[in-house]
């Protein structure tokens, strides 16, 4: 089957789902959306379980991706104000070009809590957070031991879906209007004294 084909039809279904949820994916839609012929989605993914695993094949391909651009190629911030930087240009990425991704990847953890097979694909995703957020705390030169490690990453995973959906008295109370004071504050909260 032709890669670049197929290749736009997940992109689109990443779309789909990002906008209309897991009811709106259908192979219809992500023809639609895709600007292919009606049938070519079925024709690549024949039912909708091929669809969703197409998706989040995807969404892992993409967040390595901006994994990787975010962490560049060097060894990972050199400080607590570089790390914090990271980590508000992370949160910017979610509202911003990945928030198509990042809406998709979370009506996938939906669908995954009826499908254990997509919960297995997607454990990666979160998972490896935990391990590149220790990473990222030992760059800085902060303590990174694994309560470190959870208490990030779970902040920010829990911070992600409030940021989506961008309700202004939300996004106040929980600091979230300001990305770079967040990030700091975050990192103050999981090292006290030691990030200032």
């Amino acid at each position: 089957m032709n890669q670049d084909r197929r290749d736009r039809l997940r992109d689109a279904a990443i779309a789909v789902l990002a906008e209309a949820g897991g009811r709106g994916l259908t192979h219809r839609a992500v023809d639609a959306a895709a600007d292919v012929p009606t049938g070519t989605a079925k024709n690549y993914f024949p039912t909708r379980d091929a669809l969703l695993r197409a998706v989040a094949e995807r969404c892992l391909e993409q967040y390595r991706a901006v994994a990787e651009d975010l962490a560049g190629s060097g060894p990972g911030p050199a400080d607590a104000r570089q790390a914090a930087a990271l980590l508000a240009g992370l949160l910017r990425n979610v509202a911003g070009p990945g928030r198509p991704r990042v809406l998709a990847y979370l009506e996938l953890q939906t669908e995954a809590t009826r499908r254990q097979w997509l919960a297995s694909l997607l454990d990666p995703i979160a998972a490896s957070d935990f391990a590149a957020y220790a990473h990222l705390l030992r760059s800085a030169g902060l303590p990174a031991g694994p309560d470190q490690a959870r208490a990030l990453t779970l902040a920010l995973h829990g911070a992600i879906p409030h940021l989506l959906a961008g309700a202004p008295a939300t996004l106040a109370a929980s600091g979230l209007d300001d990305l770079d004071r967040f990030a700091q504050d975050l990192l103050g909260s999981v090292h006290p004294g030691e990030t200032r």
